[in-house]
């Protein structure tokens, strides 16, 4: 064999090879790799999440996996890596980084996890958890927002999240019990049923309160609730049946 034919055979053969790894990985996790956003997402995740304190390995990297930008209109972009929340209208708010890497990282979520979240909003969160969890479930009371979610979580391929249109107070019954529950939106008390559905183990991170609220992790225990204040936080309200103080 000559040496250009053999040189020929060994370029097909690495070609073929770098086909089937990009194909693999395609199908292995919905990353936009190549979409121009990528320094920004890693100097997001090291300045905004990990200087703060957030340091669990797959919040780390669920947080630079996720494409923030794709999760808010086209003319917030340019903001989407910055260190604040977005409004976006309709009721829906993409918070900061740092406090979506923390709700997350204290949730201490196992691969393996069944996750509820109350508060869908753009999916965004629903994103990052369903990187580390094996399904998330997600309750959003505002109808079109609900399906604009849905439709943009399937397009990106987080198919592993279910995004329900309803008041989110009552949970999902016909899922649980789930290993962890994540309020988005603050009640001014957490609601019975929720604290219901979740397992023997399981921990829940809320805000609480109304005007000034506190981020409460809460675990649910054999013998009953442990209660846990983290910090002050300022998140949208829970709407709904929430709002009138019931338990």
């Amino acid at each position: 064999m000559t040496g250009s034919a053999l040189r020929g055979r060994l370029s097909r053969s690495f070609r073929g090879l770098a086909l089937g790894l990009a194909a693999a990985m395609a199908v292995a996790a919905p990353v936009q790799a190549g979409d121009g956003f990528e320094l920004l997402r890693h100097n997001m995740v090291e300045q905004q999440v990990r200087q703060r304190g957030v340091t669990q390995p797959e919040v780390l990297a669920a947080m630079e996996q996720v494409p923030r930008h794709l999760f808010v209109p086209e003319s917030l972009r340019p903001e989407a890596y910055t260190d604040q929340p977005l409004v976006l209208g309709q009721g829906r708010t993409v918070y900061q980084p740092y406090v979506v890497a923390l709700m997350t990282q204290l949730l201490d979520l196992k691969h393996g996890d069944k996750v509820l979240e109350v508060g869908t909003g753009s999916g965004y969160h629903a994103a990052v958890l369903s990187r580390i969890a094996r399904e998330v479930y997600s309750i959003e009371i505002v109808e079109p927002v609900a399906n604009q979610a849905s439709k943009r979580l399937s397009v990106l391929g987080y198919h592993n999240v279910e995004v329900r249109w309803g008041d989110g107070y009552r949970g999902w019954p016909d899922k649980a019990p789930f290993d962890a529950i994540l309020l988005s939106a603050a009640p001014p008390q957490i609601p019975r049923p929720l604290l219901d559905q979740l397992k023997v183990g399981g921990k829940m991170v809320a805000p609480v309160g109304g005007f000034f609220q506190d981020l409460l992790v809460i675990t649910k225990t054999a013998d009953g609730l442990e209660k846990r204040t983290v910090i002050p936080v300022r998140l949208s309200p829970m709407k709904g049946k929430a709002q009138d103080g019931s338990k």
